[in-house]
């Protein structure tokens, strides 16, 4: 009798269990990274997110934030447990508005379980309630919190984020953001995007701003302290905010000589580029002592050194090139560096041209005949330097080099079809630089796989036939020593726009942006 009732029941169980999909079955830990080789813990896995809301309050006596962040997020399979990366203090977090456990780990991770498992498919909104005191966070033995003498700054690549918001921190998983800042009257909150409003209440004055298009974490950028703003418009519509701090002391003209002319390099982009994606343009010179620039979205971030030696509008042009080549289309992973700082680089050659200070050519010949065969510049790898050379100055002349071979092989009129159409081909998403290439083989209608293996994948200097050796021989005075030798030529010929582009170059020659002092 007892068999008789149980059976069944234990049967009817078992079917129950077969209709259900093994993956529903068994729900598993999201990823502690997303799967990046060059930084395995970076982002995570198990979900993605379209929107951050990021309530702030900032203190910048005591530079102490408290917050509140809201993400709106897709599961990608059925989680048990999911990470954020991040790094302040979490008193509560909740998931579909349950509260959940979480606990820290690793350098950077917040792991979050919620009460239930959360199933493929689900839509999900996650509150991380926090507050800390981001300069005294490190990770991994730095910050990329800059404290300032009147607040704070978070700008930093390939990781900023932890020190303010919880995030998936990867260029992958792209987001829309709304930033909103309360900070004491007369401390201005600096965000990207466009500034929705202002309010002010009891001491304390609130910044709204908004992104409306798909923006990676890293480049999410926060500047508290005291800043003179300006305001105006592109020639084509965009509105244009810049902010410099009250205290740039002798870099404070040269600063705004440079970032006033925004928009204008903005527009002239476009004629290279295609049409500015984004509703909002800018810029902002914080008092750091940081050595770098950085193309936070639609409002790049430049340290007061890079205007060190006079106005420098290269290292604009740079970032601002940043918006299409980095921004617009982001790297789908880190190793695919080439798509951000080789066209940056190569728009910089190009605003030489612009301003009759040296042809793309003549500073490709300069930096082919400035760097001997035996120089280490030609070991870096930009197709794929290694997280210890992502920001190696050859990344980016040597990056530049392959754009201008790419251009002497196909010619101008596929070469700029190229540069305008590649934005537009991957708008707010993510490529890798074999993608690139296939794009290029697309629209040229030639092969194009081994000049990218020469210039982007080979550890050693492509031989003169490959540089167009008649335009290195113009460009450096014949060497003494005998045809047939590996000697390298003379001093070749510097083209006048060299020194500004190189005050954008020097300051990364230190190779990652964890130390202090490297570029953008």
């Amino acid at each position: 009798m007892h068999h008789r009732i149980t059976v069944p029941g234990f049967l009817a169980s078992a079917a129950m269990l077969l209709a259900i999909p093994a993956s529903a079955a068994s729900p598993s830990p999201g990823a502690p990274g997303i799967g990046d080789p060059y930084y395995p813990d970076y982002g995570n896995g198990g979900y993605d997110v379209s929107h951050y809301d990021l309530r702030l309050r900032y203190r910048p006596a005591a530079d102490e934030l408290e917050g509140t962040a809201t993400l709106l997020a897709r599961t990608t399979q059925d989680l048990s447990r999911f990470n954020l990366d991040f790094l302040l203090d979490v008193s509560e977090v909740r998931v579909d508005g349950a509260k959940a456990s979480f606990t820290a780990s690793g350098e950077h991770e917040l792991e979050i379980t919620p009460r239930k498992a959360l199933p493929k498919g689900a839509d999900v909104t996650v509150v991380v309630r926090y507050r800390g005191v981001p300069s005294s966070k490190t990770a991994y033995g730095f910050t990329s919190w800059h404290r300032t003498p009147d607040g704070g700054v978070a700008a930093n690549e390939p990781e900023a984020a932890w020190w303010w918001f919880p995030s998936n921190d990867h260029p992958r998983d792209k987001a829309t953001y709304d930033v909103s800042v309360q900070v004491p009257d007369g401390t201005q909150a600096i965000s990207n995007g466009t500034l929705q409003s202002t309010s002010s209440r009891l001491g304390w004055t609130r910044w709204n701003w908004r992104s409306d298009k798909p923006q990676a974490t890293y480049l999410a950028t926060l500047a508290l302290g005291r800043f003179d703003v300006t305001t105006g418009t592109t020639e084509s519509g965009i509105p244009v905010l810049n902010a410099y701090s009250k205290d740039l002391g002798a870099h404070a003209g040269a600063a705004r000589a440079s970032v006033e002319r925004t928009g204008e390099v903005a527009d002239w982009l476009t004629g290279y580029f295609g049409p500015y994606p984004y509703n909002a343009l800018g810029g902002y010179v914080p008092n750091t002592k940081t050595g770098y620039a950085l193309e936070t979205q639609t409002r790049p971030f430049y340290s007061p050194r890079q205007f060190a030696n006079g106005s420098n509008v290269s290292v604009v042009v740079h970032e601002l090139a940043h918006q299409w080549y980095g921004n617009l289309v982001s790297v789908s992973g880190w190793k695919d560096i080439w798509i951000n700082e080789g066209f940056a680089r190569y728009a910089q050659w190009l605003w030489s041209e612009h301003e009759g200070e040296g042809t793309a050519q003549e500073l490709a010949d300069y930096v082919y005949a400035s760097h001997p065969a035996e120089d280490p510049f030609w070991a870096v790898r930009p197709g794929d330097p290694g997280p210890e050379n992502q920001f190696h100055g050859a990344v980016y002349d040597r990056g530049a080099l392959a754009l201008q071979a790419l251009r002497n092989t196909i010619g101008d009129e596929a070469f700029f079809t190229v540069l305008k159409g590649w934005p537009q081909k991957y708008a707010h998403g993510d490529a890798t630089v074999g993608d690139f290439r296939r794009y290029a083989e697309e629209v040229s209608g030639e092969p194009l796989a081994a000049l990218f293996d020469t210039w982007l994948y080979q550890a050693s200097k492509p031989g003169t036939a490959a540089a167009r050796a008649a335009d290195v021989a113009r460009a450096a005075p014949r060497a003494s020593a005998a045809a047939g030798t590996s000697a390298a030529p003379g001093t070749p010929v510097r083209p006048r726009s060299w020194k500004k582009i190189a005050a954008t170059n020097g300051v990364h020659e230190t190779g990652h942006r964890r130390e202090d002092g490297h570029g953008h």
